[in-house]
């Protein structure tokens, strides 16, 4: 027979966004987070580079230009209305997770300290400006472990390697969702007023990525296999800055500083796009086209 458990609030997954959504449900009802990984081993805590968010620590910044650069850098396709969201209250979030106890990185006088980053510029692309905010080179783990810190400090429920195989449905609205117990085998049910999905990407649709093994989109198919809408499926973000054939990126630090990549410096009749990312003003979507169609000239090139 399989286990029921009841709650108010289900979130599937427990990376950075299921944490979060978790850590605020558990302010004000009962709430429980089921996750195929053990919380701290979600791929949230692969992210290295940083948070953008306009502090203005290290030099003037708003979150005008953010919203700018957010929207330049999904060329123009962007959800105009999200990105201000995004911009405006990316301040905010950063300010909270500080006060929770996330050990940002410190300038001399104490304030967050801040670097540049592929795509960040100060008066809506003139120039560049620091507004990554990270913990060395692991922000974002100690996203997780803070956010896990605080979720188990608010006694959410939390059930662990746990695999979610389809959504319980009722008139068309979400109740619940049933899971598989890895360790056993064991079918649990889940009834809930509210259920999120929180599970992240799927990469390994892909032959190449960086993404790990565990990003196979099994909540997105779930959602898919009861009818319910997708939206923009075709929006998936390439990294501009991975090693060929491996699937590890280098931080788009580098490209915060300078760096051009190499395929892109090779192609001279691509000097365009070489003095693009000198600049610092693509961002990913952009930068990662570059590069794509610098290849293409290559080839071109030598097929001559």
């Amino acid at each position: 027979m399989p286990t029921i458990h009841k709650f108010d609030t289900v979130i599937i997954g427990a990376g950075g966004a299921g944490l979060m959504a978790a850590l605020h449900a558990s302010r004000s009802v009962s709430t429980a987070v089921v996750s195929k990984l053990y919380p701290t081993r979600s791929h949230t805590g692969a992210a290295q580079g940083g948070i953008a968010a306009a502090l203005a620590n290290m030099e003037p910044d708003s979150w005008e230009w953010h919203m700018f650069d957010t929207i330049k850098g999904g060329d123009y396709l962007v959800d105009q209305d999200a990105a201000e969201v995004l911009a405006r209250d990316a301040i905010e979030a950063v300010l909270e997770l500080e006060h929770m106890g996330l050990p940002f990185d410190r300038t001399p006088e104490g304030r967050i300290e801040q670097r540049r980053f592929g795509g960040h510029t100060a008066n809506f692309g003139e120039r560049p400006v620091m507004r990554s905010c990270k913990a060395a080179d692991r922000t974002g783990h100690m996203i997780l472990q803070t956010l896990y810190q605080q979720c188990i400090k608010n006694r959410v429920n939390f059930y662990d390697e746990f695999f979610v195989a389809d959504l319980i449905m009722d008139a068309g609205a979400c109740v619940g969702c049933v899971a598989i117990e890895i360790a056993t085998g064991e079918t649990h049910i889940f009834h809930a007023k509210s259920v999120v999905v929180a599970s992240g990407g799927f990469g390994k649709i892909f032959k190449v990525t960086s993404n790990a093994h565990t990003l196979t989109g099994d909540a997105v198919a779930a959602v898919w296999r009861r009818g319910l809408p997708l939206q923009d499926m075709e929006f998936y973000q390439f990294h501009p800055t991975g090693i060929y054939k491996m699937g590890i990126l280098l931080s788009e630090a580098a490209r915060g500083e300078g760096a051009v990549p190499a395929v892109v410096k090779a192609a001279s009749m691509m000097r365009r796009f070489c003095m693009l990312t000198v600049k610092r003003q693509s961002g990913r979507s952009a930068a990662s086209r570059q590069v794509s169609e610098a290849r293409v000239a290559i080839a071109s090139s030598w097929c001559a």
